[in-house]
């Protein structure tokens, strides 16, 4: 089920807001645990016995991990028994047919089957959210869960189980057991919901629209302008895609009391790649920097074991992305703009103009999302495809570097990436709040402007056919 489908904000919602708040507190998290089932199961049940699977591991894990904490050999086995379930679980899923595709590449062992399994929605998020738990429980970060209603309501919480954000136990363990609700928090909630949709639905989905018009066109039609034009519509996609969503997810978690970390912080404002990745899926970073970067060393076990380590998180972080060479590519290219940042790069941009770093930043992005879309998984995202296109981007090959009808898909839609480029910097949300605490008159414009967002998208959904959330086959 999609937060921008009409039976969610028209059925599913209502209904899960109705049931959660007329019903006593001691029930919330057994009726979250029970909606956020339904919502997983909507699209397809048969992994819900993965997910139930998952929830009674983990939750057996940290009791085991709390009961034999003085005998360190023994919960190190358990930790570890736990991660390799959870692991191979996701590998199983999502890489059995990325491994045997590249097996296949051997003569002897070239009429090797594919499985061809349906990856689980979001099984990557709540894989990593399910781990955090274990891993800080063994680290006596946090306290072992025994109420297992409020367990399996952490695991598939629906707000942030398809997409994100990553939250981890520590996040809201208080939340799960006592957490606060107020109008003045469903109000804040339903503003950044509507925000979040708005993104999703009037500009993800637009620039979508408008990469899929340059993504399908032949090679000998494309022109340099308009490769480079699609790149850029496809990053704005993203961007405004997991951003919104994330909203969504952080606005639905307001309105049940719960407060999840930010996931993005303007990152196409950054003055370099690494600040990029400060701003960009920042639960994701955080995630891989506490459970991967800091285990194997970090930084402090000379120059070239941090690069080694700084090596071994972006495979990871590219992998984790999809099982496709792209992404692994995808995730080298930054750690390469990164170590170059580290070893020099990073201190020439800090003595630069700022309008450098800026484009420095943007620029990378932009080519770094040339390699993450091309994963084969069309004809035209093929490995082929991938090579043709990025001959036209540097004006090799294609129909030259400028035509007509560029130049008029440009201005014709010049309002919108106008309204994009406002919207990749903090400008909306400071100009929001520097009126709403000095006028009374903008609790009603608050009202007024939720209510003309959701009217609009939905409009829009009812409208179009062109909805997906690109993060959820991930």
């Amino acid at each position: 089920m999609l937060f921008s489908s009409l039976e969610f904000l028209y059925l599913y919602l209502p209904l899960t807001l109705l049931l959660y708040f007329t019903l006593p507190p001691r029930w919330r998290n057994a009726v979250l645990l029970s909606v956020s089932l339904v919502f997983y199961g909507w699209g397809e049940p048969i992994y819900l016995f993965l997910m139930v699977f998952t929830i009674a591991v983990d939750y057996a894990a940290g009791l085991l991990i709390a009961r034999h904490r003085d005998r360190e050999k023994r919960a190190k086995g358990i930790l570890i028994a736990a991660i390799v379930i959870n692991l191979g679980l996701l590998a199983f899923f999502k890489y059995s047919d990325f491994i045997l595709d590249n097996l296949r590449l051997i003569p002897a062992l070239s009429s090797l089957p594919r499985l061809d399994l349906a990856l689980p929605i979001g099984i990557s998020f709540y894989t990593f959210q399910a781990l955090s738990y274990v891993i800080d429980v063994y680290r006596r970060e946090v306290v072992a869960q025994r109420d297992p209603i409020a367990f399996g309501a952490y695991v598939t919480l629906f707000p942030q189980l398809i997409a994100g954000p990553i939250v981890r136990y520590s996040d809201v363990d208080e939340q799960l057991t006592s957490r606060t609700h107020s109008v003045t928090m469903v109000a804040s909630g339903i503003r950044t919901f509507v925000a979040g949709l708005a993104k999703k639905v009037l500009l993800a989905n637009t620039a979508g629209e408008l990469w899929a018009s340059v993504r399908d066109l032949p090679t000998d039609r494309l022109t340099t302008a308009a490769a480079w034009l699609g790149i850029v519509c496809y990053t704005l996609q993203i961007y405004f895609d997991f951003s919104g969503y994330s909203d969504m997810a952080i606005g639905l978690g307001r309105m049940l009391g719960f407060r999840f970390p930010e996931n993005f912080y303007y990152p196409l404002t950054a003055r370099s790649i690494t600040d990029y990745w400060r701003r960009w899926h920042i639960t994701l970073s955080s995630w891989f920097r506490e459970y991967v970067y800091i285990p194997l060393g970090g930084n402090r076990r000379g120059v070239a074991r941090t690069y080694l380590n700084l090596l071994a998180v972006w495979a990871l972080t590219g992998l984790w992305h999809g099982a496709s060479w792209n992404f692994v590519i995808w995730g080298l290219y930054f750690f390469v703009l990164l170590a170059l940042e580290r070893a020099f790069l990073g201190k020439w941009l800090e003595k630069c103009p700022r309008v450098v770093g800026h484009l420095w930043t943007v620029v990378a992005v932009v080519f770094s999302f040339y390699i993450f879309v091309f994963d084969g998984s069309l004809e035209t995202l093929s490995p082929a495809a991938a090579l043709a296109y990025l001959g036209v981007l540097f004006g090799a090959g294609g129909a030259g570097g400028w035509s007509a009808s560029v130049g008029y898909d440009i201005v014709r839609n010049l309002p919108f990436f106008a309204i994009c480029a406002v919207g990749l910097t903090p400008l909306p949300k400071r100009l929001f709040w520097h009126l709403y605490e000095r006028h009374r008159a903008m609790d009603t414009v608050a009202v007024v402007l939720c209510m003309a967002g959701l009217l609009v998208c939905t409009a829009y959904l009812v409208d179009s056919s062109y909805n997906p959330f690109l993060y959820f086959r991930f």
